[in-house]
This record gives C-alpha cells, sequence and structure tokens, in this order.
C-alpha cells in the first residue's frame, strides 16, 4: 500500500510581491506527486524514509528562490540559511544525551504516548523550599520552581535558587525557575512579622499609613499606599487577596481606615488590596503607579544575577512595559536567555490583551487578583480568551491561583475544583500552577499529584476520544523563513496525528521550532533537542515538549543516527518506532522507522 503525497508548498503569506507569490506557485507545482511507502501500525510494509525540505535565502533574487523536494535524505537539499545567531552551539559531552530523571522514569513505565503533556508550576514556599522537599516536588513532575519575590529576603529566595540548580546538576532535572515580582498595586504590609492573621466576622481592623517604630497593634495591617486615607470612603468594599478576605469601610480617622469584616478568612503577608464601590472596581488610586516598581527593578536586577529562566511581571498594563524590561534584561543579562512572563489580572491587562501577548513570552492567567477586578462570573470566560489567545499567537500560557486552594488545609480537593483543573486542561493550557498550596499548605506534594493525575487522565481521555478541538491558528509568521517554519510544524503534526506516529523529534536551536510544534498540540509527545540548558529549561514550560540536552551538528542524518543510538541505549525508544523529525537547521520534516 503507498500513499501519494503532494510536494511541499512553502506560505506564500508572508511575501508581499506577486510576482514573488507567482513563481514560488509555478516552482512548486511543477514538481511531480510522489508515491512513497509509509510504514507503521496501520500501514505495515516495507520502511523508506521520507525527507520533505524547503529553503528560501534573501540573499537570492526573490524571482529565483528555490524550492526543492528530496527523498534521498537531503542530497539534492538547495539554499540553507546560515547565520551566525543559529551556528551550532558547543557541549562538554558530544556523545551524551540529557533527560529529565522523572520523565525518563515516565516513559521507560508507560511508553512514551503516555507522558503528560501539561507542564506543572510549583510556587516554593516555607512548606516547600528545603532540598529534600524540592526534590520531592521534582519526583512529582514539577516542572518549574516559582519564587514569590512578594515574600522572604532576596538571600532566603537565592538559597531556593541555589539549592533548585544543585537538584538538576546532582539529580538529573531539568527544573527552570521563574521569578514572580511583587507589581506596584495596594498592597498589606508584612503583618509585624506573622506568617498570617484569621481575620472573623465582624472584627473592626485598621488599615493604616503610618509607620509604626514598635510592633503593630492588634488587628492594625499596614498599607503601602499614601493616598489610601484620602481616596477611599465610608462605605466602600475592600478585597483582600483577590476577595479571600472582604471588608467594609466604616470610618476613617486621620491616616486610619476602620474597617468590618464581611467574610472572614486568611490575611496573609503583601497580600494585594482593590476596593469596589457601587458594584464597580475603584480604579483611580493604582492609574498613577508604575507597573514596575523601584522594589521591583532591584529584585530584576536580582533575577538576572541569577540567571533565573523567567521573570513574571504583575499587573502588567500595556506592551511597553514589557518590551522596556526585554530591552533591560538583554542589555544586562550575560546571555539575554531570561523570558519575561505577563500576568493578567487587571482591567487594563485585558484591555490590551492582544498586544501585550505579542510583546511577551509567556502569559500567566492570574485568576485572583483577576476575579477582584472584573466580575467573578466572567473570569471563565476571560480565561478561555487568554488561553485561546496564547494558543493562537504561540505564547506558553499558564492557568494559575486557586486551582486546588482547599488543600492548604485538607489532604483532598474539592470535586469542584478537580473539574476546574480538567477544564483548563481541555482548554490546553501549557501550564498549571501550585500558589499557596506549595507554598504554605500542608499537603504540598498531594496537591502535585493531583494536577500530575487529573492533567494525564484528562489528556488521555481527549486523545482517545480524538476530540481535536476546531481551532484556527493565524499566520505568525514575520518573515518568509518564519512562514516556512510555521508551515513545516503544521504539516508535520498533521502527518504525525494520520500516520499515528509514536514521537515527534524536533532539533532546534533557539527553541523556536518546537515551540510552532508544541502550538499545534499533536496527539504524540514532542522530543525536543538542543544543545543549551537554558533553552532546555524554558522548553519545560510549552505544552507536550520533553526537552533533551544533545549536541548536534548540521548534518541531520548523522543526528538521526546519533539520536537513535543514545535513545535505544537507554531504552526510550525501540526498533521499528515510528517518528517524524524536523528541524531550524535545515527546515525539513523527515518520517521514518527507528532502525
Amino acid at each position: 500500500m503507498s500513499q501519494s503525497l503532494h510536494p511541499f508548498t512553502p506560505s506564500t503569506r508572508a511575501v508581499r510581491s506577486p510576482n514573488l507569490t507567482s513563481s514560488l506557485s509555478k516552482q512548486c507545482h511543477s514538481y511531480p506527486k510522489l508515491s512513497l511507502p509509509i510504514t507503521n501500525r496501520r500501514f505495515p510494509v516495507t520502511s523508506v524514509k521520507l525527507s520533505i525540505r524547503a529553503s528560501y535565502s534573501s540573499d537570492l533574487d526573490p524571482t529565483s528562490s528555490q524550492v526543492l523536494l528530496a527523498s534521498n535524505n537531503g542530497k539534492g537539499f538547495v539554499g540553507g540559511v546560515s547565520s551566525p545567531a543559529t551556528q551550532t552551539l558547543p557541549s562538554p559531552d558530544s556523545g551524551s544525551i540529557e533527560v529529565d530523571a522523572v520523565t525518563e522514569t515516565e516513559m521507560k513505565e508507560n511508553g512514551f504516548r503516555s507522558t503528560r503533556r501539561t507542564k506543572l508550576v510549583c510556587t516554593i514556599g516555607p512548606a516547600t523550599s528545603g532540598f529534600d522537599q524540592l526534590e520531592a516536588l521534582a519526583v512529582g513532575g514539577m516542572n518549574v520552581a516559582r519564587i514569590n519575590m512578594c515574600h522572604g529576603t532576596r538571600e532566603w529566595h537565592r538559597g531556593v535558587i541555589e539549592r533548585v540548580r544543585r537538584l538538576n546538576e546532582e539529580k538529573g532535572y531539568a527544573v527552570a525557575i521563574m521569578m514572580d515580582t511583587e507589581g506596584s498595586e495596594i498592597h498589606m504590609g508584612d503583618l509585624g512579622g506573622a506568617s498570617s492573621a484569621k481575620a472573623e466576622d465582624g472584627e473592626i481592623w485598621t488599615f493604616s499609613v503610618r509607620a509604626f517604630n514598635s510592633a503593630l497593634p492588634e488587628r492594625t495591617i499596614n498599607v503601602n499606599y499614601d493616598g489610601f486615607a484620602e481616596d477611599v470612603r465610608v462605605g466602600d468594599e475592600l478585597l483582600v487577596d483577590g476577595g479571600m478576605v472582604r471588608f467594609e469601610v466604616v470610618e476613617k480617622i486621620g491616616p486610619d481606615v476602620k474597617c468590618r469584616c464581611t467574610d472572614p478568612g486568611l490575611l496573609l503577608p503583601r497580600a494585594n488590596l482593590t476596593f469596589w464601590r457601587d458594584g464597580s472596581l475603584v480604579r483611580e488610586r493604582n492609574a498613577m503607579l508604575p507597573t514596575i516598581s523601584s522594589k521591583d527593578w532591584l529584585d530584576i536586577d536580582f533575577g538576572i544575577a541569577e540567571g533565573v529562566d523567567f521573570i513574571a511581571i504583575s499587573f502588567v498594563k500595556s506592551a511597553e512595559v514589557i518590551k522596556h524590561l526585554k530591552s533591560y534584561i538583554a542589555a544586562r543579562a550575560r546571555d539575554g536567555d531570561i523570558a519575561v512572563i505577563a500576568k493578567i489580572e487587571s482591567i487594563d491587562s485585558l484591555k490590551n490583551l492582544e498586544e501585550i501577548i505579542q510583546a511577551s513570552d509567556g502569559a500567566m492567567v492570574a485568576r485572583g487578583d483577576l476575579g477582584a477586578q472584573i466580575p467573578l462570573e466572567q473570569v471563565p470566560s476571560a480565561q478561555q480568551k487568554i488561553v485561546q489567545l496564547c494558543r493562537q499567537l504561540n505564547t506558553p500560557v499558564i492557568v494559575a491561583s486557586q486551582l486546588l486552594e482547599s488543600m492548604i488545609e485538607y489532604p483532598t480537593p474539592t470535586r469542584a475544583e478537580v473539574a476546574d483543573v480538567s477544564e483548563a486542561v481541555r482548554q490546553r493550557a501549557d501550564a498549571l500552577m501550585l500558589s499557596g498550596e506549595s507554598a504554605m499548605g500542608q499537603y504540598p506534594e498531594k496537591a502535585l499529584a493531583v494536577l500530575r493525575s487529573v492533567s494525564l487522565r484528562i489528556e488521555r481521555w481527549w486523545r482517545e476520544e480524538k476530540r481535536h478541538e476546531a481551532m484556527e491558528l493565524p499566520d505568525i509568521g514575520t518573515s518568509f523563513s518564519d512562514a516556512i517554519s510555521e508551515e513545516i510544524c503544521i504539516s508535520a503534526a498533521k502527518m504525525a496525528n494520520n500516520l499515528e506516529v509514536d514521537a515527534l523529534f524536533v532539533y532546534t536551536k533557539t527553541g523556536h521550532m518546537a515551540s510552532l510544534l508544541s502550538r499545534c498540540r499533536p496527539d504524540c509527545p514532542i522530543f525536543a533537542f538542543t544543545a543549551t540548558t537554558s533553552v532546555r529549561r524554558r522548553l519545560n514550560l510549552q505544552w507536550g515538549l520533553i526537552p533533551f540536552r544533545l549536541s548536534f551538528s548540521d548534518d541531520m542524518e548523522s543526528n538521526l543516527n546519533k539520536t537513535f543510538s543514545l535513545l535505544k541505549a537507554r531504552n526510550l525508544i525501540k526498533s521499528g518506532d515510528l517518528v517524524i523529525a524536523v528541524s531550524d537547521i535545515l527546515q525539513s520534516i523527515q518520517v521514518m522507522n527507528v532502525p
């Protein structure tokens, strides 16, 4: 049995010249159809290798751009693109391959088609900051460790970073580190050094901008905004930490504001404060506050110096803030390889959503603070919109806040929380995040186990039911070369689903090609091979990617042979497995059985 494949036609959508479009169209369609046998469980015939390659060089005359199909492992390939930014990066051991220890165990026990696709982020706090606790989270599936600069000293966070790095080096993990800034919105102080305080129904608490030389009086909370007492009115509703505790303003006395607790709950240090008046959010007091405060800039310098993988920016109002921060990082970071995550948690973020996502390297749906700025019933639709837009624009997205809030105190989640987690997985978010559950909760490992088991089950159900959502992915390539990569990944993902291949291989120097494949959400896992440790860790945030560290050359035949040999030696693949390989080295697609 043979399959007829039409010649690959690179996208011409990024090309403005009608002459070039016409020329390319004529060249591509001048090739005859290829009839090639393909072997897998659906097509049990003799195995052959298929290579489909396309290239475009801006140095060539546009009217004579060369596009070539090759069925002999690229022997006829011409017009490849090479630049200093894409040269092969050195590796200390060219004969080895590195993969996350937990992922390797998962693949050996269950087969790599059963690996978890949704990534897991854990906030590190007092409950999980020790080496043993961090290792337990890594074993449980933590892909990214988040440090929240709202709490703790920089020395404390430096210790966490050092322990995560040690864990990676000694135990064979690839846990990335995300630093989350505090933001300059209105928030509470440190509660006099206490880890938390309980506000009971009907109690009167004082919110003050005064500086106290001694210990804070009982039921008194500092506020960081000097104009707080002048702006607030009697009758306003005060929401703490996105509504976890609610107060009503009952009296103003100079710099102090007396508030009655109407919804009891736990007060945490430096929790965010928002105010509602006559059913609407009061925004005036925040309008003049910068997105990145002076403390945030010091924290950002700390993150750059420590070489974190991600910096998450709170209360992003516009794309300009993201662009400015990325320029700042590029000028100061050793390799400029720190990704910027925009936290979507305010009305301003929603108003400028698309431009913020386009400017960012990732986004976080911070539902707690977002739910304090928009009506609660609008949060689910806002989450879906953010997740879908990030998917379309090829921006990793994290769903965060209160996923398993009850597990801070209890060993099992509510069924509603499980349904909430499963909905985020069905929406194909890249990652789920634990906050208080892992930072200060009594059952951090159990909470992580719930996220992991629910993710695995919903993903398997989705594949078994063949529930491919009909999401149109818009063109995002900004150059002709980008458009080719985009088309290659879309074609490879479709082929992987139709042929029921065992895995997609992608060889990438910057991670971009792997990201494009992840965007397509194929049924099979994606093995992403990169020579750079930081790129490998950063890819650990994206859906479906299993990042490997491997040195490779521009010779794809050699790369594949080397990869097969190393993976077979570790029992991660076996002879006969069907794989599709793509590469940003030569912009190619190859279909083959593992020899």
